[in-house]
């Protein structure tokens, strides 16, 4: 099965001095979104707190957090940035993709919008 990537624009909430652009991959294993920490804290992301998180392979890890903007596909949101090891390639959690209505489709691995935003 084929890997999904879609590219991915973070921008610090609070300044607008710039922004993280690349190519991250769609983890629908993960809650959270993560980038490497040193491209976070140059556009300015503050970590805001800590949470333990299981990594794929099984390993519990803490990391830093912090909030941003968070655009893809023509959509917004805001959301938790995970302050992720350097080297890691950035991923795009289902939390993200969710909150702008768009999901994963199992067959073909392409993210697809929904027709509408479930809010019941």
């Amino acid at each position: 099965m084929g890997l999904t990537h879609v590219t991915v624009r973070i921008r610090n909430l609070v300044a607008a001095n710039g922004g993280y652009e690349a190519d991250f991959l769609v983890d629908a294993g993960a809650t959270d979104s993560l980038v490497p920490g040193a491209e976070l804290r140059k556009i300015g992301v503050q970590p805001v707190g800590k949470t333990v998180y299981e990594l794929a392979n099984g390993a519990i890890e803490e990391y830093e957090y912090g909030l941003a903007e968070i655009s893809f596909m023509g959509e917004v949101t805001a959301g938790r940035i995970i302050f992720g090891p350097d080297e890691a390639e950035p991923l795009l959690g289902v939390t993200a993709l969710e909150s702008v209505g768009i999901t994963i489709d199992p067959a073909s691995r392409r993210l697809k919008r929904l027709p509408a935003i479930p809010l019941k």
